[in-house]
């Protein structure tokens, strides 16, 4: 009788997630069936669902309900808490498996190269992110002492961050956060957040919703000069062809036409200004100079040559995620991504055998987590035929219970799809103290105690 097929997946968050789905849905699942092993460096899966969406849209996080169907198949292990290459290498992955699938993600600031940006006050967006998010491999303590602050990007990173240093740690307790990000939040003296684009209100990359969503907070006075409202050929096509640029351009109209209210934050949101320098002294941010811009005809603007300097103290750079290099496969630095032909890795021109990407690995960070479903059909619909046609390497060992041997014999401490629903429990459990639906774990080492069968409890 043949045995299943047997792919291990490096990531354990959604783009994983859904390769695994796909792999399920495939007809390969039913003959020869397939047995598949989710890898993922943290205690817990998820990726950027745990660590990457902001805690006060729960709405986002609902996904999860949908990923844990998916991971409640009997097919389908977690193996928790084991880093590649560090835990196991791409060759010993090899000896277990007919196929791996790389769905590593990006969670790193994309580089802005403008004169200031190294100094102390200016920060990454992605690294905010991940202490607001209670990630345990960041710092716990995030100074939050400037009263006003810039925030370099449109897209809903920028909102995110934009609206978590606007919002008061109160507003934010009934979410998930943990007991550090409260206190700290506590702590924040920014009264005014300053949103800055480069181009105008019809090229923001916001979604509708998380953009109306700045509005309804009872602290947060949403500002939009009047000004910045302003649109040429290019613009006015993309807003005829774009139903989610017409919504968001409509939104920021209606926004610019009312009067100031009187609600203690101020959150502006600034078109036409590209940051050029951001400004400081003896080390530290002072300022941020920007060239106001104008449009082009086509969409794009250019530069007018008038600068302004912005009284800051804080400037949040969110100009997109980056992928880390995976050691032994190939990587493109330009784009931040594996080569790869639909999903196939590529190196000199040719396919590595039994090697996949998907998710942002594959295509760079963009769009929304749903995006990532295509990629993985794309890539498990190349790894199945490569199965057919007799294209994937051979395991050594591809017994289920080889690897396990394997991680247990090298020391791994790996948490499992049981162990995640012992950690769920546990901080359910200390959310249900307080009256919150949850309250998130972030030392790894609890993480992993709690993952444990002996531990998984919360002790009065």
């Amino acid at each position: 009788m043949p045995r299943p097929i047997r792919v291990a997946i490096v990531g354990a968050g959604p783009a994983g997630i859904y390769a695994a789905d796909a792999l399920m849905k495939s007809d390969v699942a039913q003959d020869p069936g397939v047995s598949i092993d989710l890898y993922e460096r943290m205690p817990a899966p998820f990726g950027l669902i745990r660590y990457g969406v902001a805690p006060d849209h729960p709405r986002i996080k609902g996904i999860i309900t949908a990923l844990h169907q998916v991971l409640d198949k009997p097919q389908i292990r977690l193996f928790g808490n084991v880093d590649y290459p560090g835990d196991i290498s791409l060759d010993e992955l090899h000896q277990f498996y007919d196929a791996l699938i790389f769905s590593t993600g990006a969670d790193a600031d994309r580089d802005l190269t403008v004169p200031g940006i190294e100094l102390d006050g200016s920060y990454g967006a992605a690294d905010f992110v991940s202490w607001y998010d209670g990630h345990p491999d960041v710092p716990r303590d995030w100074p939050l002492d400037a009263e006003k602050v810039a925030v370099l990007g449109v897209g809903n990173v920028a909102l995110d961050v934009a609206r978590i240093l606007a919002k008061t740690a109160d507003e934010l307790l009934p979410t998930e956060i943990p007991a550090n990000v409260y206190q700290g939040l506590a702590a924040n003296k920014a009264v005014e957040v300053h949103v800055f684009g480069r181009r105008g209100p019809a090229q923001a990359k916001f979604s509708p919703m998380e953009l109306r969503e700045l509005d309804h907070s009872p602290t947060i006075e949403v500002v939009v000069d009047p000004e910045d409202i302003d649109y040429d050929d290019g613009s006015i096509a993309t807003r005829r062809g774009n139903k989610q640029a017409d919504m968001v351009a409509s939104t920021l109209e209606n926004w610019a036409i009312r009067d100031i209210g009187d609600r203690p934050h101020k959150l502006f949101l600034h078109f036409f200004e590209s940051p050029v320098e951001v400004l400081g002294e003896d080390g530290r941010v002072v300022g941020l100079r920007t060239e106001r811009t104008e449009l082009d005809g086509t969409g794009n603007v250019k530069g007018t040559g008038r600068f302004r300097d912005w009284d800051v103290q804080a400037a949040y750079r969110a100009v997109g995620y980056r992928s880390a290099e995976l050691p032994k496969l190939p990587f493109d630095t330009i784009s931040g991504t594996v080569p790869h032909e639909a999903g196939r890795v590529v190196e000199n021109g040719t396919h590595l055998p039994s090697t996949y990407v998907t998710g942002w690995i594959k295509r760079g960070p963009v769009g929304l987590i749903g995006h990532t479903k295509g990629d993985a059909n794309e890539t498990v619909a190349c790894l199945v035929d490569d199965f057919k046609g007799g294209r994937l390497r051979t395991p050594e060992a591809p017994a289920e219970d080889a690897v396990t041997a394997f991680l247990e014999g090298r020391g791994v401490r790996y948490t499992t799809w049981e162990g995640w629903h012992r950690l769920d429990a546990h901080e359910r459990a200390l959310g249900e103290r307080e009256g919150r639906e949850r309250i998130k774990v972030v030392e790894r080492a609890e993480m992993l105690r709690a993952s444990e069968p002996q531990d998984g409890a919360v002790e009065g």
